[in-house]
C-alpha cells in the first residue's frame, strides 16, 4: 500500500472518530499514531506520542495559552463587562437599535481583555438580552447580536486563536495581535451598520432606549479607561519588546485581577471559578495542540501537505482563488467539528501552500481568524448559538435567523481582507519593523 493511500485512509479514519463522538484532540492523536505506526513501525509511533505529548504540556512557550485564558475568565467573572455595557448604553442607547449597538461597542471593548468567544457570548447573554427584552426588542435582534459579537474575540487581541496560530506557525504573536486590530474593528463596524440599517428599516425590531445626559455619559467612562490601560499595557509591552508573549499573559492576567479587585467586582469564589474554568479550557486547547502535533508528524512523513501545495499551486487560477478555496475548506470542516479544532488541524496542511504562493503568514493568520469568526456562528456547529440559546432559552432556529444578516457583513469584510492584505499588515509593518 502506498504512503498516499495510507494518508487518505487515515484522514477517513479521523472523520470516523469525529462521527463516533471521540474527543477531537484524542481523535487526532489516535489517527496520527495509527498512521505513523503503519508507515514506520509501532515502536517509533509510541515514542512519537510520548515525546509530542510531553513536549506540548511541558513547553514554556505554551504557558501563554492558560495565562491569556485566565485573563479573559477573570474579566468575564468580574463586573467589567457590565460597566462597559452600561457606558455604551449611555452614549448610544437612544438611537434605533441602540441597546444592540451598545452591546457591540461594549463587546468590542471587552475583547481587549477577553479572548474567549463563548465566554463573551455567555456574559452578554446574561447582561444585554434582559435589558433588550425590557424595551421590547425582537429576539432575532437581541440574541443574534449577542451570539455574533462573541466572535470578535477570535481576531481582536488578546485572541487565543491568534496565539495558537502564532505557536503553530512560529509567527510573532506581537505582529499577529497588531494585525488583528484593524480587521477586528472593521468587522465590529459591519455589525453596527447591519444593526442600524435593520432597526432603521423596521423600528419594531429594536426600539430606541432612553436618552442620557452628558453628565451621566461622562460618569460612565472610568471603567472603560481601565480596560484601555490593560490593553495597551499588554499589546504595547509586546510591541516594544518589554516582555515576551508568556510574560505578557501573566502581566495581563494580574492587571485584570487588580482592576477587578480595585472595583470590588470579584470575590474569592469568583476568582476560584475563573481559575478552574481557565484550567479546563487550557487543558482542552493543549490536548488539541498535542493531537495536532502527532497528526502533523504523520502528515510530514506522508508529505501530503506538500503534495497538496504542489497540486493547488499548479492550478491555472489566480492565487486569491486558491485562498478562497482554503476559506471554504475551513468553513466546511468547521461544519463537522469545532472551528478552532479544525483550524489547528488545517493550518499545518495549508501553510506550505500559502507560503509558496507568496503570502505573508501574518496576513494568513488574520484570514484564518476571520474565517473562524464566521464558522463559530454558521450552522450546524455554531457554538455561540448553543451558548446563547442555553442561557436565554430562546429556540436555536430563532437565533440563526438573527445571525444571517451579520454573516453577510462578515463575508464582505473577509473578501476585502483577501483582496487588500495591507489592511492587516499596515499596523504591524509600521510599529514592528
Amino acid at each position: 500500500m502506498s504512503i498516499t493511500t495510507i494518508g487518505l485512509l487515515i484522514i477517513l479514519l479521523l472523520f470516523v472518530f469525529f462521527l463516533m463522538g471521540l474527543e477531537i484532540g484524542f481523535s487526532m492523536a489516535l489517527a496520527g499514531f495509527i498512521g505513523y505506526a503503519a508507515i514506520v513501525n509501532i515502536e517509533a509511533a509510541l515514542n512519537l506520542v510520548a515525546m509530542d505529548i510531553f513536549t506540548v504540556f511541558s513547553s514554556y512557550g505554551f504557558l501563554v495559552i492558560p495565562l491569556f485564558v485566565l485573563m479573559g475568565q477573570i474579566g468575564a467573572s468580574a463586573g467589567i463587562s457590565k460597566s462597559l455595557y452600561y457606558s455604551a448604553y449611555k452614549f448610544i442607547g437612544h438611537v434605533p437599535g441602540g441597546l444592540a449597538l451598545g452591546t457591540v461597542a461594549a463587546a468590542t471593548a471587552f475583547k481587549a481583555i477577553c479572548g474567549s468567544s463563548p465566554a463573551t457570548a455567555a456574559t452578554f447573554a446574561t447582561i444585554a438580552v434582559p435589558e433588550m427584552d425590557r424595551y421590547g426588542y425582537d429576539k432575532r435582534v437581541s440574541c443574534g447580536t449577542v451570539a455574533t459579537v462573541g466572535t470578535l474575540g477570535v481576531i481582536i487581541p488578546p485572541s487565543v486563536t491568534l496565539i495558537i496560530y502564532g505557536i503553530l506557525t512560529q509567527t510573532s504573536i506581537g505582529k499577529l495581535f497588531l494585525a488583528g486590530i484593524i480587521p477586528g474593528l472593521m468587522i465590529a463596524f459591519s455589525f453596527i451598520v447591519t444593526l442600524y440599517g435593520w432597526c432603521k428599516i423596521n423600528p419594531k425590531m429594536g426600539p430606541r432606549g432612553e436618552k442620557s445626559t452628558w453628565r451621566e455619559r461622562f460618569a460612565s467612562l472610568p471603567p472603560v479607561s481601565g480596560v484601555i490601560v490593560v490593553f495597551f499595557l499588554v499589546v504595547g509591552g509586546l510591541m516594544k519588546g518589554f516582555f515576551m508573549p508568556t510574560e505578557a499573559g501573566s502581566v495581563g492576567a494580574f492587571a485584570v485581577l487588580v482592576l477587578a479587585v480595585a472595583k470590588r467586582d470579584i470575590n474569592l469564589k469568583g476568582f476560584i471559578k475563573s481559575v478552574m474554568d481557565s484550567l479546563r479550557i487550557a487543558c482542552m486547547i493543549l490536548m488539541l495542540l498535542a493531537g495536532a502535533t502527532i497528526l502533523g508528524h504523520f502528515f510530514a512523513v506522508t508529505k501530503m501537505p506538500y503534495i497538496l501545495a504542489e497540486w493547488l499551486g499548479a492550478l491555472p487560477v489566480h492565487r486569491n482563488i486558491i485562498i478562497i478555496i482554503i476559506i471554504f475548506a475551513i468553513l466546511m470542516g468547521g461544519s463537522f467539528i469545532e472551528d478552532l479544532a479544525f483550524a489547528i488541524l488545517a493550518i499545518p496542511v495549508f501553510l506550505p501552500l500559502v507560503l509558496k504562493l507568496g503570502f505573508d503568514p501574518v496576513w494568513f493568520g488574520v484570514i484564518v481568524c476571520a474565517t473562524c469568526m464566521i464558522g463559530i456562528i454558521l450552522p450546524p456547529m455554531a457554538i455561540n448559538v448553543f451558548v446563547v440559546s442555553g442561557i436565554t432559552k430562546v429556540p436555536i432556529g430563532t437565533i440563526y435567523k438573527g445571525i444571517y444578516p451579520f454573516i453577510v457583513g462578515m463575508a464582505i469584510c473577509l473578501l476585502i481582507f483577501v483582496l487588500f492584505p495591507q489592511i492587516s499588515l499596515w499596523l504591524p509593518n509600521m510599529l514592528m519593523k
